[in-house]
């Protein structure tokens, strides 16, 4: 479903990703671990197409098309799905407004109130939601919670095919993650051809979105590559026998 090739990238002329590879199957689950700083936000705003990162080298390929050049709105259109780790707040307009817009922009057709309150409402419910949040502006004055929770709304109304959580479990208590996560794993056995790629620092969500791959990053590219029990292994241990093996030496950033 999606393939990276040799993919470089640059932030503020600093590179971040270097000679990147990734092939991610249709239906299968990816986990991205590594320690902060090495690029794993990078990643997700990359596949996304933010225009704030450049491309030096690479391309990315999302079912057989080459998407590098293309914006924002028309991944989102072919089935590219981003849950972000710091959803945006917009004052002004109503979580509604925005949620019947980006539903009717993906079907190519008007949405019609009756069906979209429907369709808002049976979501809001498994979420466990106040209602009221889908009146109010987007995200403003949301807690934490709510807005990683408004997140997983957007996926249950878009119905994406490839879905990406960047530190979807950062803010979260732990009824609310139990919460999120399993609205997540129930619409990947409703619609199994789903791709998910998570990224990650913690292995609760692990519990219930189970990984095919678990790949640790560093220096702008993969280094280690297992299964769930690499992602146990590095909770218990951390990451300096791969950073060592790798001949990696990292200073301790805040973020990516």
């Amino acid at each position: 479903m999606l393939t990276i090739n040799n993919l470089s990238v640059k932030v503020e002329n600093k590179e971040v990703l270097n000679n990147f590879n990734l092939d991610i199957d249709k239906g299968s689950v990816h986990v991205i671990m590594g320690p902060n700083g090495v690029g794993k936000s990078t990643l997700s705003r990359v596949i996304m197409g933010d225009n704030n990162y450049k491309i030096t080298k690479g391309n990315i390929l999302f079912n057989d098309e080459d998407i590098t050049r293309l914006p924002v709105d028309e991944r989102s259109k072919r089935g590219i799905f981003l849950a972000m780790q710091y959803p945006m707040e917009i004052d002004g307009v109503s979580n509604q407004d925005f949620l019947r817009m980006a539903i009717s922009s993906h079907e190519g057709k008007k949405i019609g109130l009756y069906d979209f309150i429907k369709r808002c409402e049976l979501a809001a419910d498994d979420l466990k939601m106040d209602k009221n949040l889908i009146h109010r502006s987007l995200n403003v004055g949301f807690s934490g919670g709510e807005k990683k929770k408004n997140e997983v709304l957007q996926l249950k109304l878009l119905k994406p095919s490839f879905v990406i959580l960047d530190e979807l479990d950062s803010g979260l208590d732990v009824d609310s993650l139990r919460i999120a996560a399993t609205n997540i794993a129930k619409y990947k056995k409703e619609y199994p051809n789903t791709a998910i790629l998570i990224i990650t620092h913690l292995t609760k969500i692990l519990d219930y979105i189970k990984p095919d791959f678990v790949h640790i990053i560093a220096n702008g590219k993969i280094i280690k590559t297992g299964d769930y029990l690499l992602a146990k292994e590095i909770e218990k241990n951390g990451y300096n026998e791969y950073l060592t093996k790798a001949n990696i030496m990292l200073e301790e950033k805040d973020d990516e």
